[in-house]
């Protein structure tokens, strides 16, 4: 059956989508003041920061899905500096980003998606993961980010006192696991050439997760195809679509 438009906007859409924000970064923040700052490498603390470091990458990852509603301006609906302001904070804590940059990138890679002129493409590796996966990091990651992390690195190190190895673990590899996690559940699944064809023109399939697996991989932008056809929901109102279907 063919998914029923939801409406665009609920009553409390923006609040509670704020609220859910809030908790991302909050939970994001306190981890990694935590883990950088301290966190000390002896005897029981070493059980804990494998799980504490997969928490912190999957709350990187959803630092990324506010920043992406509030480029559709499904965050706070009607309060695009609102929007703009909580995209840039979390693309900026996350590894040093301009908000503005990734805006008109993505609304290219939904007027373009799977071709050449979408930024999120790789028409020369349409199937192949890991030279898509380079492509996909210097788009986003230039001269101006790596000077900004340089200078982040530089205060955390010898304003703050921050041990590399905390910087490492805690920041470091969160956010680069993150980012391929991202790229894999939310850009390459969806959009690589796999021999079969795609059912429309947004060029982009859907997995078939479950509802937990679902969140746990990317925020539910796996069902990346709905997302296409309805771009104007937040990430917690997807799994609605199931239940429009």
């Amino acid at each position: 059956m063919p998914l029923s438009p939801p409406p665009a906007v609920i009553r409390g859409q923006g609040a509670i989508g704020l609220t859910l924000a809030l908790l991302v970064l909050a939970a994001w923040l306190a981890l990694h003041v935590y883990g950088v700052y301290f966190h000390r490498w002896s005897g029981w603390s070493w059980l804990v920061v494998p799980p504490l470091m997969a928490l912190q990458t999957w709350l990187s990852v959803g630092l990324f899905i506010i920043a992406h509603d509030a480029i559709h301006g499904s965050l706070a609906p009607g309060h695009r500096c609102l929007n703009r302001a909580m995209g840039q904070l979390c693309v900026g804590l996350y590894a040093g980003f301009r908000f503005r940059r990734l805006e008109a990138n993505h609304h290219l890679h939904h007027s373009e998606s799977g071709t050449e002129g979408d930024p999120d493409f790789d028409p020369d590796a349409p199937g192949r993961l890991l030279p898509w996966f380079y492509r996909f990091f210097r788009t986003y990651f230039g001269l101006v980010e790596f000077a900004v992390l340089t200078v982040w690195l530089g205060v955390a190190i010898f304003v703050l006192g921050a041990h590399p190895a905390n910087l490492i673990a805690f920041w470091g590899l969160p956010a680069l696991l993150s980012a391929f996690q991202l790229f894999f559940f939310g850009t390459w699944l969806p959009h690589h050439h796999d021999g079969s064809a795609f059912g429309d023109g947004h060029n982009a399939r859907s997995n078939g997760f479950g509802p937990l697996a679902s969140l746990l991989t990317c925020f539910h932008f796996g069902r990346h195809h709905e997302h296409h056809l309805h771009p104007y929901l937040p990430w917690w109102r997807i799994p609605d679509l199931s239940r429009e279907g």
